[in-house]
């Protein structure tokens, strides 16, 4: 599994999820009403959707070198670029200001992760090496329910490098079926017992 990889299955970190608590309680304090809140998650998806599309703009907001104004700058750029509203603009911004533009997308998957939580969702995020039919999904969810996740929100990504199986990741815990995740801890046990 190579670490682009892990970086996309893995929960976002401590850190993503304090400014995802931060901007939640900004957008409870400042917009009262659901309709407004979702408007500005709609802008949250997009953006994390551009993210994930694009990994040359990945490797731009991963440089260290990007100091002084050019967060700012690049900030700017993105919000215009996306037609974000000022509210993602602010958090861009902070984001920038602090040097935090690497972890960017963990915060926005934070973000909707605490808004589905605050809604009494669970978040399922399913990884699979080719698309599931409506049987497995059908299966998927029925599993889910069983494990007392009854209000689910279910995202779906194809992944060949997962080369078969599936991760399947409810809020903060992974489970990791998928050949490549067995390929890697068999590895990382070969390594252990030499």
């Amino acid at each position: 599994m190579t670490s682009t990889q892990e970086k996309q299955i893995r929960a976002p970190g401590e850190l993503a999820q304090r400014y995802g608590r931060a901007f939640c309680a900004y957008l409870q304090s400042t917009h009262g009403g659901a309709h407004e809140r979702n408007h500005v998650l709609k802008s949250v998806r997009a953006l994390q959707e551009a993210l994930a599309a694009d990994p040359k703009l990945r490797t731009f907001l991963d440089n260290p070198r990007l100091t002084g104004q050019s967060p700012q700058k690049v900030a700017s750029m993105l919000a215009e670029g996306l037609g974000l509203g000022n509210d993602l603009r602010r958090l861009i911004g902070v984001v920038a200001r602090e040097g935090r533009l690497p972890i960017l997308g963990e915060i926005l998957e934070a973000i909707l992760l605490e808004e589905a939580r605050d809604r009494g969702e669970v978040t399922v995020e399913v990884r699979t090496a080719r698309r599931l039919t409506d049987h497995q999904r059908d299966q998927l969810r029925h599993r889910l329910r069983e494990a007392g996740h009854h209000h689910i929100s279910m995202t779906e990504h194809v992944d060949p490098a997962l080369i078969g199986g599936m991760t399947v990741r409810v809020g903060p815990v992974l489970f990791d079926t998928s050949i490549a995740g067995r390929l890697t801890r068999l590895q990382h046990a070969m390594k252990g017992a030499a």
